[in-house]
């Protein structure tokens, strides 16, 4: 393995020669604006797809192996072939124009890491709910929460080839969301598809602040 060098040549007063940061890692504008968004849905959406398609950093992630120590305890209907789960969470981010930027943290969808949400969702300011029209009910209780915690969001279908399409008032109906909620067709895996889906989630957030501003 190759390191890089922090020795100056042996008779030299030159500086050592230290590597800069990769372009991707460098801060952002003073002038950005850094917004928490979290993604969320069941187990098996496209949580961390989505984050690792969008994010222009490497993405976080914490994936880990399944083993049979969650055989009885995971209910997982309709993803029995996915083998790997997310534990903590995935980060990502996304700038939008030189002065907003999104955070991005993908939460686990097993119901046994969920009380992580708590830590995750603190200052977030809306959300990206994932929805598998192959199992639409994964989503309810994520929905749920989210209305609890009256935390705006807006639902993106993840648009899986063999997942089967409903008009999007069936779809609306189906999973009890108020007119106002933007419902999106996304596929996790195409930068720009995720990138159009958060956008329509500030542009919610937008109307809702204008809509507070004028009452």
């Amino acid at each position: 393995m190759d390191y890089a060098s922090s020795d100056a040549p042996v008779g030299s007063d030159a500086p050592a020669s230290v590597p800069g940061p990769r372009g991707t890692d460098m801060l952002l504008p003073h002038s950005a604006r850094g917004v928490k968004v979290v993604i969320v849905g069941g187990f098996g959406v496209g949580k961390t797809t989505m984050v690792g398609a969008v994010s222009e950093i490497p993405p976080l992630t914490t994936e880990e192996t399944m083993t049979q120590a969650g055989v009885g305890i995971d209910h997982n209907p309709g993803a029995e072939g996915k083998n790997t789960t997310t534990v903590a969470m995935d980060f990502g981010r996304i700038s939008i124009n030189q002065e907003l930027v999104l955070y991005l943290f993908g939460t686990p969808g097993q119901e046994r890491f969920w009380f992580l949400w708590n830590g995750i969702f603190e200052g977030a300011l809306g959300a990206v709910v994932l929805v598998d029209t192959r199992r639409i009910e994964v989503c309810f209780e994520v929905i749920t929460r989210l209305e609890d915690r009256r935390v705006p969001f807006v639902v993106a279908v993840n648009t899986f080839p063999e997942a089967p399409q409903y008009p999007v008032e069936d779809l609306r109906a189906a999973l009890a969301l108020g007119e106002s909620v933007p419902l999106v067709a996304c596929d996790a895996r195409d930068r720009a598809s995720c990138r159009d889906a958060l956008l329509s989630l500030m542009d919610y957030l937008h109307t809702l602040v204008a809509a507070q501003e004028t009452a």
